[in-house]
């Protein structure tokens, strides 16, 4: 299973969701659906965006686990 960890990356760095969203250039709604992890298809674009702005890698906000 595929997991966003960005709620975790952000609350350390003390970044908020309307912060990420500002520096992403991304709408709000969209943030909060990859910050709640409610995503179903991941977007390069979007993910790309937020890496550039957390100026972090794609795996400091994904993680992989396998299913049981």
């Amino acid at each position: 299973m595929v997991k966003l960890t960005i709620d975790k990356y952000l609350d350390k760095r003390g970044i908020t969701r309307y912060e990420l969203a500002k520096r992403t250039e991304v709408k709000f709604q969209t943030i909060d659906r990859y910050y709640k992890n409610r995503v179903v298809r991941y977007d390069s674009y979007i993910l790309d965006r937020i890496c550039a702005a957390l100026e972090c890698d794609l795996c400091d906000i994904i993680e992989y686990r396998k299913d049981s």
